[in-house]
């Protein structure tokens, strides 16, 4: 996802990046036209998965729960093993899935088929069992990234705030009740409501209406540059990367966010 040709982010302060404005712009321009910018917000388009809920820790701490309950240990080595195996495939079919290259039940199927591979031959009807299986596990994780409460219930207080996802539809309200987040949400927006995927434009134009705001007044939080930066950015709207893992800054001429944090707890300086 990152090229080489990249500006490395050495600090863990949020920056505000000069690709926004124009060519030759002072640092204090810049600063008083990021604030003048952020002054007119009012509707804020979270990311759900691995920006508030920790995706990563509750999906691994659910398929170990699979794991020990299937004797999956009667072809793998260990669960780590297994894990080690299933997340390429699993971050492979998202990124088939975000680009419409695959349809959901496909990716259901092959997420847990593609691991078992060499090992064990699955039916359909076993795989769709043991997803639903995780699916039930999965909705009752908790784990949030870290000050993702106490940022919602501040954020809520000032904002118009809207989970935007890709996210399958019969999960993400669990996970936002189970998790306590959901009191701080005004509306969930679901790619499979939109009928299409971040980062096509299409689904941000969809929560734009669905909110009944302007792009001018808006802005896009999430922590997959594909996905919700260059997403936003082809729909016209600023963008806060989340960037816990100081990830690169891609150079890949997309624009760039407004801002870029390590810990949900710098919105509480910007917002």
């Amino acid at each position: 996802m990152f090229v080489s040709q990249a500006v490395e982010l050495h600090t863990a302060t949020s920056a505000v990046l000069p690709l926004l404005l124009p060519s030759g712009t002072s640092g204090l321009a810049a600063s008083s036209s990021t604030h003048s910018v952020f002054s007119m917000i009012k509707h804020l388009f979270i990311d759900l998965d691995d920006t508030l809920w920790d995706t990563y820790h509750n999906n691994k701490s659910s398929l170990e729960e699979l794991y020990h309950t299937h004797a999956w240990d009667r072809y793998f080595d260990s669960f780590e093993t297994f894990f080690s195996i299933y997340l390429p495939h699993n971050e492979a079919l998202w990124s088939e899935y975000r680009y419409g290259q695959i349809d959901k039940p496909t990716l259901t199927l092959e997420r847990f088929r593609r691991p078992f591979s060499g090992y064990l031959t699955l039916s359909d009807e076993q795989i769709l069992a043991w997803n639903a299986e995780f699916l039930s596990i999965t909705g009752r994780k908790t784990r949030l990234c870290p000050h993702a409460l106490e940022v919602m219930e501040y954020l809520h207080r000032y904002y118009k705030v809207y989970i935007l996802s890709n996210g399958f539809r019969e999960i993400q309200h669990a996970k936002l009740t189970n998790s306590g987040l959901a009191p701080y949400i005004d509306r969930v927006i679901l790619s499979e409501d939109a009928g299409i995927n971040k980062p096509n434009k299409k689904i941000f134009d969809f929560a734009l209406v669905k909110a009944k705001a302007r792009k001018t007044e808006s802005i896009m939080i999430g922590d997959s540059w594909e996905a919700d930066i260059v997403g936003a950015a082809n729909a016209g709207l600023a963008s806060v990367w989340y960037n816990p893992n100081r990830h690169i800054l891609p150079d890949d001429g997309v624009r760039a966010p407004m801002h870029i944090i390590s810990s949900l707890s710098e919105l509480m300086q910007i917002f």
